[in-house]
């Protein structure tokens, strides 16, 4: 059995990165960005009203209200996408929309509703005192051209998609989707949806994997479940290893009679890095590597497969694709959590803020086969090997599920 720290950096060693493509825009929701993307421009690309109103000199309004309003000619109509080509003098105004450019000599606008209206008038009341750069808004104030938009290792979203889109980019560069096979193996597993006969249970893991796969933004290209037959599990392994970036296994990877996966692993070139891990839940984890693959053997117990994928597959994944990697917090505790002498202790929890401090608490199930000890948690609690229980107010790692939120 390897210690917990020394099995990290053991993997850490063996990491690579993925290359790079170009996909559309329309195409980059999920997708890790490969390079830094800049403004293509400043924002806002030129001056411009943040209001509907009159663009207007500042000095011309001086002194004005509703019982003393100025009279101002309005000389043009500014609106988005077509600016006016006049200049403002003395005594002028422009009715202009919001978004326009803002026309040559005016240094303010006011709102409509301080004036007397929008109308085919060419004298318009002004009923408000206007300040320089009133409703204004200046270019480049919200980012200047070449300034850095969103750095490399970002995951694309609404958000930045939209930016992108406002800076009139088409086309973005973004790292390479890991692909993975992901397999359980097991005599007694039986899709959802099948009836049971005696000893048989639903498979589970299978489906927490895809989904996690999913939500990390890699690509599952193979997927099944294996009996417990060294022929068809060696048979699968070749292809997976010759086809995938990386293997994720759910099961015989422990001491039964009729777990092969580590076996074959082997007969099939696999180099093995370390089996055995000073953790609880799944001491029984696999590490190895093929020639361009990463392999990574996951107890059956479905919270064991669970809390292996996350604390070892999901960094994995995220270093491969070039992704910021995701952070751990320092939580305290309100309730009694158990420790491992020599392992490293981990339980699903829920954590919030509170008074601007980290609570949380461990779920109350602990087995590593009560996969509903996952509803409705937002994190993994995990307390460094000591005796005794750590107890509420203690201090424990917090690993925040990413697509969770605390509050």
């Amino acid at each position: 059995m390897i210690a917990f720290n020394e099995a990290k950096k053991i993997v850490k060693s063996h990491l690579f990165q993925l290359g790079y493509e170009t996909v559309d825009l329309n195409e980059s929701g999920g997708r890790i960005l490969a390079e830094d993307v800049t403004a293509t421009m400043p924002s806002p690309r030129f001056d411009n009203s943040a209001m509907d109103g009159y663009a207007l000199r500042a000095v011309d309004t001086k002194g004005a209200s509703k019982e003393n309003p100025v009279s101002l000619k309005m000389v043009s109509i500014s609106s988005a996408g077509s600016p006016a080509n006049a200049e403002i003098g003395p005594g002028e105004c422009i009715q202009c929309m919001t978004g326009a450019t803002i026309p040559k000599g005016a240094d303010a606008v006011v709102m409509v509703e301080d004036t007397s209206g929008f109308s085919d008038s060419a004298i318009i009341k002004i009923f408000l005192e206007a300040h320089v750069g009133k409703h204004i808004r200046k270019k480049g104030e919200e980012i200047s051209e070449g300034h850095i938009l969103i750095p490399k290792g970002t995951s694309v979203t609404a958000a930045e998609i939209g930016t992108f889109a406002m800076f009139g980019y088409e086309k973005l560069i973004v790292s390479q989707k890991p692909k993975i096979a992901i397999f359980g193996t097991g005599d007694e597993l039986v899709e959802p949806g099948n009836n049971l006969k005696s000893g048989q249970i639903y498979n589970s893991n299978l489906f927490v994997f895809a989904d996690l796969a999913e939500k990390a933004g890699v690509e599952v290209i193979i997927r099944d479940v294996l009996k417990d037959e060294k022929d068809s599990l060696r048979q699968f392994l070749s292809r997976a290893l010759s086809t995938s970036n990386v293997v994720i296994s759910s099961g015989g990877v422990s001491m039964g009679r009729y777990d092969f996966i580590r076996d074959v692993f082997i007969e099939l070139g696999v180099e093995e890095h370390f089996w055995k891990v000073a953790q609880k839940p799944g001491k029984p984890l696999f590490f190895g590597t093929g020639q361009d693959t990463l392999i990574f053997g996951l107890p059956g117990n479905p919270v064991s497969s669970y809390i292996g994928f996350m604390e070892w597959v999901w960094p994995a994944l995220e270093y491969m694709m070039g992704k910021k990697s995701s952070k751990l917090f320092s939580g305290t505790l309100t309730e009694s959590f158990p420790r491992e002498s020599v392992k490293k202790r981990f339980l699903f929890g829920y954590a919030w803020i509170k008074n601007g401090e980290l609570l949380c608490r461990p779920t109350s199930k602990v087995g590593s086969h009560m996969l509903t000890s996952t509803l409705g948690a937002n994190s993994i609690l995990c307390a460094e090997p000591g005796d005794g229980i750590l107890n509420a107010g203690d201090k424990i790692i917090v690993n925040v599920l990413p697509w969770k939120n605390i509050s």
